[in-house]
């Protein structure tokens, strides 16, 4: 009995040490990520540093209106978000802490809020996928402004409702103006693109000869490449620095209300270490955004991408007009 009593003591002792560490109740991370992509992720934290991670999964978008909506009294303990908007949905709320300078250090400024509120953690660039048997790189435009040309009369193809794509209109709503947008967006209109709901499609319609080329996300292809080898289709990366060079970051946030802010920024310390951000480059086909870790073979150094300079978080504010700019340009 006494051995027992002992046990039981060491035990409450010890419970009660984790818990003023912050790091005995499960961290709850609210995940816009799907599982399959980082659900191995969350696995391999809990195993290397016995932290208890629950998630919940859900669409980003759809995420942090929850959290706007529960405001103070939300479960989560953290945001990791597919884009840059829903983040900034949630930082301009005032939802999020600051992170430590030394976490935000491991990452290049133009990939994380400028006020410190979410860091990237790997990140998708916008491309012209296109069929490298009728076309070369150099038969493709310097910017999105040329797919207007009369030209490209029903050869260009773009996914309307995606958020990748919204998201992208709304960097040029950020980068050039609403006057600017709008008549960038008729003038698309007006050359009947192809329209499909998503990134995939487009990949699979320039690789099948249905459509010449698409605005899309670079991993989209690579994931194909992945499948089933060789494609037809190729990736091209514009070059002149506009929106159409955009490279858009997951990232993760730490909200004000977490109680375990440390085991938090342990997470996402873990997500930006060298064995994660490999992982985001071989089986997400992302770019890694920690200092130090290159890219898939045969993708071009991010650093030479031309991505624009941009506060990302005000994507989020932008989103609606970009929505309502798509729709009177009669893409919807």
């Amino acid at each position: 009995m006494p051995n027992r009593l002992l046990a039981a003591t060491i035990t409450l002792v010890l419970l009660f040490a984790a818990c003023s560490n912050g790091e005995s109740a499960e961290l709850i991370v609210y995940s816009g990520r799907s599982e399959n992509l980082v659900g191995p992720l969350f696995k391999r934290f809990t195993e290397e540093t016995g932290i208890e991670v629950a998630v919940r999964y859900a669409g980003s978008t759809e995420l942090a209106a929850t959290l706007r909506e529960e405001g103070s009294n939300t479960p989560a303990d953290v945001f990791f978000a597919q884009d840059p908007a829903s983040l900034g949905a949630v930082a301009e709320s005032g939802l999020f802490s600051t992170l430590a300078p030394d976490i935000l250090a491991l990452v290049d400024p133009r990939f994380s809020d400028p006020d410190g509120r979410w860091v990237g953690t790997s990140g998708r660039a916008r491309v012209v996928v296109y069929d490298s048997t009728r076309l070369s790189a150099a038969d493709l435009p310097s910017s999105v402004a040329g797919f207007t040309a009369p030209e490209w009369k029903g050869r260009i193809a773009i996914a309307p409702t995606n958020g990748s794509f919204l998201a992208f209109v709304a960097a040029m709503l950020v980068m050039e103006g609403e006057t600017a947008t709008g008549s960038w967006l008729k003038a698309l209109a007006a050359n009947d693109p192809g329209k499909y709901a998503k990134n995939s499609p487009i990949v699979a319609a320039v690789n099948g000869g249905e459509i010449e080329a698409g605005l899309v996300n670079h991993y989209y292809l690579l994931r194909l490449q992945a499948e089933q080898g060789t494609t037809a289709a190729a990736n091209h990366f514009l070059a002149s620095g506009g929106p159409g060079s955009l490279v858009m970051p997951a990232g993760v946030g730490v909200l004000v209300t977490t109680d375990q802010k440390e085991a938090a920024e342990r997470l996402i310390e873990f997500l930006l270490s060298a064995e994660s951000q490999e992982y985001f480059a071989r089986e997400t086909f992302e770019y890694p955004l920690a200092a130090g870790i290159a890219p898939l073979e045969g993708l071009p150094p991010l650093e030479s991408l031309g991505s624009p300079l941009l506060d990302l978080s005000e994507l989020a504010a932008a989103l609606d007009l970009a929505t309502d700019l798509v729709a009177a340009a009669g893409l919807l």
